[in-house]
């Protein structure tokens, strides 16, 4: 007799999740000569990386951040149902837009506290949420000047600082009176991502400046003297990226069954965001391996490096938006809990794959490693 479909599905599952959790395959056995780079296939790389991946990433970004501005400034003007559901609507679009490129912490990311000012995160201490609660609470009219308040502290004028506004304690207000304090503290806020945004993807168009530096490695380059560092510099982002994944987006606040969860810690947990965030997180990842065709760096014989790093990405992808959004629930449901496990264990070893498996096999030696500061 066939057993029931639960217990099918459940068993395939778990035999899933122990094929995946074995250990990285650069552990398993001596791996082959890793294959010579040379700059020219590099600057390939890196090329497609920037013009396929980069570049449109920030340009979705400033078009949503864009879309974001207009449609918070309307829900002030004419406070409603709908022009509230439409501004969170726009607010939920730039989460992932930003969540797809937010893994590129490099270059014009890092210049002006950029990446901070749209996103402060984790928050460990709870530093924003108090900024933000203490700023809505003194209602000064400077703080709803977007460029006044792109001086103020990085913590009240980005994505928490907005889910707070329209999703927080007293967000169901918004509706019952135009241009309130808060309505306009928010539309500063999100016309002030829409700058930063602007800024971003306006830098990484420019032919001659950090695009160029990212395309031509060589020894005239400031930043990447050969294609070496500039492939290590474009591994290190995908093992950062999944690293923050692992650490930052789902063991901030679930760490296995034996230690508490702390829901109210997830990313964007008052707007149900936490699983949309870290789907464009993979996403992001996965692009920037595929697309700039990282793979063909490899030697033919480790081609299944690249394919098992892929495998892991979208077993990732798959379960993701299966977990329930409502964060309370996802940390106390047992079957909840399985997918976070889940989760837990192969976002570790797709840190493994990129870091070990992959850094090896392209000549980065065997005592390399991105991980955990080293």
């Amino acid at each position: 007799m066939p057993l029931p479909y639960r217990v099918t599905r459940s068993f395939l599952a778990g035999l899933m999740l122990a094929a995946l959790a074995l250990p990285a395959q650069g552990q398993e056995s001596e791996p082959p000569p890793p294959a010579v780079l040379t700059d020219e296939a590099v600057s390939a790389v890196m090329a497609r990386a920037v013009d396929e991946v980069i570049r449109p990433g920030y340009r979705d970004l400033h078009a949503s951040a864009s879309d974001l501005a207009d449609a918070v400034s309307a829900y002030c003007r004419a406070p409603s149902a709908a022009t509230g559901t439409a501004a969170r609507a726009a607010f939920n679009d730039t989460v992932a837009k930003w969540s797809f490129i937010e893994i590129v912490r490099e270059g014009p990311a890092l210049r002006q506290n950029r990446f901070e000012r749209i996103l402060f995160y984790p928050d460990r201490k709870s530093t924003g949420l108090k900024q933000v609660q203490a700023l809505l609470a003194k209602a000064d009219e400077e703080d709803t000047d977007a460029t006044t308040l792109a001086g103020k502290s990085v913590a009240v004028q980005g994505m928490g600082a907005l889910e707070y506004v329209l999703y927080g304690n007293g967000a169901k207000a918004l509706d019952k009176a135009a241009n309130s304090f808060r309505c306009r503290y928010g539309a500063a806020v999100a016309a002030n991502l829409q700058t930063i945004a602007g800024a971003l993807s306006a830098e990484w168009e420019q032919p001659d400046g950090v695009q160029r530096a990212w395309k031509h490695p060589g020894p005239g380059n400031p930043v990447f003297r050969d294609g070496k560092e500039a492939i290590t510099a474009l591994l290190g982002v995908l093992v950062h990226g999944a690293e923050t994944v692992r650490d930052q987006r789902i063991e901030s606040f679930y760490k296995g069954e034996d230690a508490p969860a702390r829901p109210k810690s997830a990313i964007y947990w008052r707007s149900g965001n936490t699983w949309r965030s870290i789907e464009s997180n993979l996403e992001g990842l996965k692009a920037l391996f595929t697309k700039s065709g990282m793979e063909g760096l490899l030697d033919p014989s480790q081609g299944s490096i690249a394919g098992s790093i892929v495998f892991v990405l979208n077993s990732l992808q798959h379960i993701v938006p299966t977990i329930d959004p409502d964060i309370e629930k996802a940390v106390s449901v047992p079957a909840e809990r399985r997918k976070l496990d889940f989760l837990v264990i192969n976002a570790r070893d797709l840190v493994l794959r990129l870091n070990n498996d992959y850094g090896g096999a392209i000549g980065l030696g065997a005592g390399f490693s991105f991980s955990d500061g080293d």
